[in-house]
């Protein structure tokens, strides 16, 4: 498939090893920073969103990847409504060595890198990134635009809620919820439910601001 690549940095290039083995073309990357340069060797970089629009509608892209990682889940959804009004298809990226339980479902546009694991029974939502050596264990719920960072471990059943972000080797434990929106620092052990909006850093974790 040709594929449109949103966002020209860190996670384009994560994403860039999964689209060449998975053997797709990449025929364009779009990056609003006209600082930066494509991460694919060869590939033009454009800055305005009318040519990812004119690309697709003359057929020379037929799917997207929304490459942005961070806390920015909200815009990847954003995103990914913006680029599919214009045609476009979502490409699901699972790296070749990555886990993946059969009884497991990653849903439309979601990213799982290298060494990451997705246990039994559990769903991704939509643009979702499970990103290089995170676990989701057992019959875990997490919703659409969430990323778990690299090194992150979450528990069985733990429900994560829309745009919710787990920071690197953060501890989530089973059975608790992590709310919409809500941001897990990095090394975080979290033994309760964390609020929608909230910040959460420390072990045990703790809230930095509330919502």
């Amino acid at each position: 498939m040709n594929v449109v690549v949103w966002g020209g940095t860190g996670q384009a290039k994560v994403a860039r090893a999964i689209l060449r083995d998975a053997g797709h073309r990449v025929c364009l990357v779009y990056d609003r920073d006209p600082a930066v340069t494509a991460p694919f060797e060869a590939i033009e970089i454009v800055h305005d969103v009318e040519r990812v629009q004119a690309a697709a509608e003359a057929r020379e892209a037929e799917g997207f990847v929304v490459a942005i990682g961070g806390t920015r889940g909200a815009d990847r959804l954003e995103i990914a409504q913006l680029l599919q009004s214009f045609g476009l298809d979502p490409v699901t990226l699972i790296h070749s060595r990555s886990w993946i339980d059969s009884t497991a479902i990653v849903g439309p546009g979601g990213q799982v890198a290298a060494l990451a694991g997705l246990g039994a029974e559990a769903r991704l939502g939509q643009q979702c990134i499970l990103n290089t050596g995170a676990t989701v264990d057992h019959e875990c719920v997490v919703g659409d635009g969430v990323h778990i960072m690299p090194g992150a471990t979450i528990a069985g059943s733990v429900t994560i809620g829309d745009t919710a972000t787990v920071g690197s080797n953060a501890t989530v434990l089973p059975w608790l919820s992590i709310g919409i929106g809500a941001v897990v620092g990095a090394g975080a052990v979290v033994t309760r439910d964390v609020p929608a909006g909230a910040i959460v850093v420390g072990t045990p974790a703790r809230p930095i601001r509330r919502p």
